[in-house]
Order: C-alpha cells, then structure tokens, then sequence
C-alpha cells in the first residue's frame, strides 16, 4: 500500500521503529502492546495521535474522536509534526536516563501532554473552544499536566517528570525551555491583568511557582520551590519566597545543562 511521501523525520521513526522491534523481541510479553503503540503505525504522526487519545484514558468512541482529530491537525498543518519531533529530542539531549526516542514515546508523559496540548493549542486558535477544554481535562485529569489552550509555547521544550506541572491561561513560553515537576505558571487572582512570559532556554526547577504579568528573561534560572512575582533579568538566577536575585553568569545554558547549583 502506497503511504504516500513522508511527513516526519524519516531518521527518527526509523530509530523507533528499530528500538521498538528490538524491545518487544527482548520482552515478548510487551509486544503485542508495542505493536499497537508503535509497529502498527505508518508514520509517527499516526502512532503520537494513536498515543494522546490513549493517554485520555477516555472511552473508546472518546479516544476514537482524540485519535481523528489529532490526524486531521497533522494532516492539516505538518509543521506541528516538525515541532513534535523538536520537543522528542529535547529530552534525549538534556536527561541522562533517557536512553532513546522509544523511551521518550512511550515514557515521557510530559511529552505525551506537551503534544497533546499542541493539538488542542489548534483547536483554540480556530475557535473549537469546547473541543479543546474536552481534551485539556481529559489530559490534565489522567496524566495530572495541566497547559490551557490558549497558553503560547515554543519548540523544545522539556517538561521532566511532569506531574503537578499547571501552565495557565495566556501564558507564553518560548523555545528551548525545561521545567520540572510541579511547576506553577499563571496570573495572579486580584485582577491584575497579564500572565507570565518565559524566555528562551530559562530552566525551572522543581516547584517553581511564576504568577502574574512578569517576564523571566532568556537563560534564566528559577530555584527550586521559589515563588516569581517580579520581572527576573536574562542570565540571572532567582532563589526563594519570594524569590530573589543569587547572581548573574554571562553566557549561561541552564535550560540545555539542567544544572541545578547556584552562580
């Protein structure tokens, strides 16, 4: 049967598909499951929607509606296939304990959720508003990740363990940023207007909380459990509750290093 050209890195479905043949033949209990997340699967993009709808826990007719919209968004704009493959790297370069593209497929619920948000991300901008909240709580209730709709987020971004981890409304994350579990970004509830912007490459350590119209400047770094209410400059670290500037290195890559310490 003719699949027609491909519309994903053709290397790493490969890989995928490589690692998932060698795995189900290490474990031959896992196989008939590695079958229907992978091996089954024309392209990637069949097998990432196959793997939201699931992940939604939901009801057959209900995984059968994720599974068929998610196609139709890929079919309809592959670009967001390129940007799915972008975020599956992202965490082959930045976490020692991933031991490949397979892993981060199948494991990595953050990933899971990420793309999952993606999809819904589409429907909002093209006014399914209902479509989309449906699949934000469908996510946010089974994989307990939460990211609206309507939130901005860029490629490659690394969300490690990912439970607890709430991304609000409007709030904008640009490209290469990691976050760990229970990472809080959102406004503040006294009506004041804006939600947090978070540049490139800024890591946000474990507990991490940013409310409130404020902007975390490119490479930045926020301590794990700090509390953000103000503006922290680019290339500068931010401890405590609140937290508060602990130095400033030139050139930093925290987002890529996942380095934890202090300036």
């Amino acid at each position: 049967m003719n699949a027609g050209p491909p519309t994903a890195d053709v290397s790493i479905w490969d890989t995928i598909q490589c690692q998932a043949v060698a795995a189900a033949k290490a474990e031959p209990i896992l196989a008939a499951w590695l079958h229907e997340a992978v091996l089954n699967h024309i392209t990637f993009e069949h097998s990432l929607s196959h793997l939201i709808a699931k992940a939604t826990k939901g009801s057959r007719n209900d995984q059968a509606l994720v599974r068929q919209t998610a196609e139709r968004i890929y079919r309809d704009d592959p670009s967001l296939i390129d940007i799915a493959i972008r975020d599956l790297n992202a965490p082959q370069q930045r976490d020692p304990a991933c031991s490949g593209p397979l892993h981060v497929l199948l494991h990595f619920k953050g990933y899971i959720a990420l793309e999952a948000y993606r999809i819904s991300n589409r429907l909002w901008q093209g006014r399914q508003f209902e479509l989309a909240k449906r699949l934000h709580h469908s996510i946010t209730h089974a994989l307990h990740v939460s990211i609206h709709p309507s939130a901005t987020i860029g490629d490659a971004l690394f969300i490690d363990h990912g439970t607890g981890v709430t991304v609000g409304r409007d709030v904008v994350i640009e490209e290469d940023v990691s976050m760990l579990q229970e990472v809080t970004l959102g406004g503040l509830l006294d009506g004041s207007v804006g939600a947090p912007r978070i540049g490139r490459g800024v890591l946000l350590s474990a507990g991490a909380t940013v409310l409130g119209n404020v902007e975390i400047g490119a490479f930045a770094k926020i301590g794990a459990g700090s509390l953000v209410l103000t503006s922290i400059p680019s290339g500068c670290t931010a401890v405590g509750v609140p937290a508060r500037l602990a130095g400033c290195t030139p050139a930093p890559q925290p987002a890529l290093s996942m380095a934890q310490s202090l300036p």
